[in-house]
């Protein structure tokens, strides 16, 4: 197994476009590629709470690579990511990390 850790920075007021994307539309299309979340957190305290961190399960990175392309080249998914963000950009930065767990974690 491998952990996709995901950290979108967002814009200045511009998280809540962000979490209505991921609740109302992201995730259905997560859905229809396969893309497996743990978990999504905000930040309540911290060096930044204009983000967005947020875990993917994956079985490899060849599956990752097949998932995560198809639904980056999905018309219907481009199509929606820009209306969203037709007049002020949401994420401003994006940070992924790849994680593998150790042999005494209690997620593996």
């Amino acid at each position: 197994m491998i952990v996709e850790l995901r950290v979108y920075y967002c814009a200045p007021t511009r998280l809540p476009a962000l979490l209505d994307r991921f609740r109302d539309t992201t995730l259905g299309f997560f859905d229809t590629y396969g893309i497996e979340q743990i978990g999504f957190w905000t930040t309540a305290v911290g060096a930044d709470n204009h983000t967005l961190t947020y875990l993917l399960k994956w079985d490899s990175m060849a599956q990752r690579e097949e998932c995560w392309n198809a639904f980056q080249r999905d018309p219907d998914w481009i199509a929606a990511r820009t209306e969203t963000e037709r007049e002020h950009p949401i994420v401003t930065r994006v940070e992924n990390a790849f994680l593998t767990p150790t042999d005494f974690s209690a997620l593996r």
